[in-house]
């Protein structure tokens, strides 16, 4: 068996978890594969194999992948997983940790039980820009995709279809499409609804509209979206989960639930309402 591990951080608390962990996998018959930038500059005494790119975990057979951080870590994963359908184990050394559901404390408890496979998967929807995009960007979204204005102050308008039917001009700072997972993200700092992992659902959230009648809206994610964009300036922002890409506005954006899901480890104890609970601190107050 073998399991990958990912993290964007190289601190030395890092490093001496990270051993820990690589350890306790030797120790069940695990062959840990690092992420080549971690394996780098940490400088691990033993030699590992490594990977880049979705191929070298193809190439390696792994089994598991491991991501070590907060959720952007989680999410990031998704560049390198895609569509193998390896399953993601989130171990949450971050703050909020709405998707890297075990602790750093916890994963050692479930480590035998993880890999046993004794746990439930969450399949997770994920967003494709259909367009074309600069070769360099991953079309692909786990949380969301946004729209915002670039280099101005000035507000952008947003054309929106839905399966070609005409929905809205959006005035304001631009629009979010979120996914389900992206429900607690960005889209909810919006003004955005709480939608639970497991519907098959799109929320469409606009950002500082003009017009305050203007709410967001859930569709089925078997929608698909046309989006163009007017501007003062000839470049408006778009944002795939954490990575930025300026469009100039000509382009009209096509957008669709891909034809994959990204399979995230859980707890079989887990609940989501448990964990908005406790992550919202609903219930936290003296009348209760």
């Amino acid at each position: 068996m073998k399991a990958a591990i990912y993290t964007q951080k190289s601190d030395l608390d890092t490093f001496l978890y990270l051993s820990k962990f690589i350890s306790e996998l030797d120790k069940r018959g695990v062959t840990s594969v690092l992420f080549k930038q971690t394996a780098t500059s940490m400088q691990f005494s033993k030699d590992f194999s490594t990977f880049t790119c979705k191929e070298d975990l193809k190439d390696q057979e792994v089994d598991l992948f491991f991501t070590f951080g907060g959720d952007g870590t989680l999410v990031t994963s998704l560049l390198y997983v895609q569509d193998t359908q390896i399953p993601v184990v989130g171990v949450n050394t971050g703050r909020l940790g709405f998707l890297a559901s075990f602790t750093k404390e916890d994963v050692f408890k479930e480590l035998d039980v993880i890999i046993a496979g004794d746990y439930k998967i969450s399949r997770r929807s994920v967003i494709e820009v259909v367009s074309p995009l600069p070769e360099e960007i991953f079309p692909f979204a786990l949380n969301d995709l946004s729209i915002s204005r670039k280099e101005t102050t000035s507000m952008i308008t947003v054309d929106s279809f839905i399966n070609d039917e005409f929905l809205n001009v959006f005035w304001g700072d631009g629009v979010i499409i979120s996914t389900p997972t992206g429900s607690t993200a960005y889209s909810l700092s919006c003004g955005g609804p709480i939608i639970a992992p497991d519907n098959d659902n799109f929320v469409i959230t606009p950002i500082a509209p003009h017009n305050l009648n203007v709410r967001p809206l859930i569709v089925k994610d078997n929608a698909e979206f046309r989006l163009r964009v007017e501007s003062r300036v000839p470049q408006y922002s778009l944002s795939l989960d954490s990575r930025l890409v300026h469009i100039d506005t000509q382009t009209e954006l096509r957008i669709r639930k891909a034809g994959f899901e990204l399979l995230l480890v859980q707890p079989n104890e887990l609940s989501f309402y448990e964990t908005i609970r406790q992550k919202l601190l609903w219930g936290k107050d003296k009348r209760n």
